[in-house]
């Protein structure tokens, strides 16, 4: 339990320092030191969106993008669905999800951290879509009802948990009957020194909390979904893992060459059953949007 309270106060501070940074006309880095510009290439962070999308939404958007995907492009939108996006940041992967579901539709991001949700505000004001929420919260105690989400989008997130569990059966509890998983993150295939496991630096650059890819399927399964599988978007090489680990210790920097392409980023797909009951947890609703301490939810403001 400490070690998730812990993870969650560094999650909070990182990111927090990280919007700062983009509100004051700095660069972000998911991987770098903490002056990481928007010219240094990330391994994780870089070449995620295309030109047409860049120009779609605000610029602070992208500079605040920490993701390791790109989930919108991935998760095959329909007009009308309603989207949630687990740490949801800047709000890039909303605002686009916005555009892709249409007026008819609605997107939601859920973020814990006060200065990307403000920054997110300020990207949807700048955007003039009417179609986005944000709120605020954990991801292991989504603010929304049971059965209420068609989609669920996240982009380096999950990863950074510490009950991920928790983060699935929630998401589970969220989506309508046949809703779709569909997620970009980090995962491990195979082993990987214990030293990156408990370095929570690495836990920002989003690499110690990372699942091996056969953990995740089962943990989807075992949260009730089905269908699940883990699509490879990208491998990171040993010379990645020396940009990433750039600004840790001399001992962790020597660990490049034993991850050589163990860790990829993943498109993660699982569908909750058209008919299924859930466990009696995931069953119990968490508070409406009417309730939550929101951004800017349907009925807040």
């Amino acid at each position: 339990m400490n070690e998730m309270i812990n993870v969650k106060d560094v999650v909070k501070q990182k990111y927090g320092a990280a919007a700062e940074r983009v509100t004051q006309g700095g660069g972000n880095s998911c991987c770098g030191g903490a002056g990481a510009s928007p010219e240094q290439w990330d391994p994780i962070t870089s070449d995620l969106y295309d030109a047409a999308q860049a120009v779609d939404v605000p610029a602070e958007a992208m500079l605040a993008s920490l993701g390791c995907g790109n989930p919108t492009a991935l998760a095959e939108l329909k007009a009308g669905e309603t989207v949630l996006d687990l740490g949801s940041g800047g709000g890039i992967d909303v605002l686009l999800s916005a555009k892709r579901v249409g007026p008819t539709g609605a997107a939601y991001g859920l973020d814990m951290t006060d200065q990307m949700l403000a920054l997110a505000q300020e990207n949807k004001l700048k955007s003039g879509l009417r179609n986005v929420h944000f709120l605020k919260g954990e991801i292991e105690h989504i603010p929304l009802p049971a059965n209420s989400v068609d989609v669920i989008i996240s982009n380096c997130v999950i990863n950074l948990s510490g009950d991920k569990d928790r983060v699935l059966r929630e998401a589970f509890r969220v989506l309508k009957p046949g809703g779709r998983f569909a997620v970009s993150d980090v995962v491990v295939r195979g082993e990987v020194p214990e030293a990156i496991r408990h370095s929570m630096e690495l836990w920002i650059g989003c690499v110690a909390g990372a699942l091996r890819d056969t953990d995740y399927i089962s943990k989807l399964q075992g949260a009730g979904f089905e269908e699940a599988a883990i699509e490879v978007t990208r491998v990171y090489t040993a010379e990645d893992a020396k940009e990433f680990l750039s600004s840790q210790s001399e001992q962790l920097q020597q660990l490049a060459r034993e991850v050589d392409g163990r860790f990829v980023s993943g498109f993660v797909r699982a569908r909750k059953p058209l008919t299924s009951g859930g466990t009696a947890e995931a069953a119990q609703p968490a508070a409406s949007p009417a309730t939550a301490s929101c951004g800017c939810g349907p009925r807040c403001c």
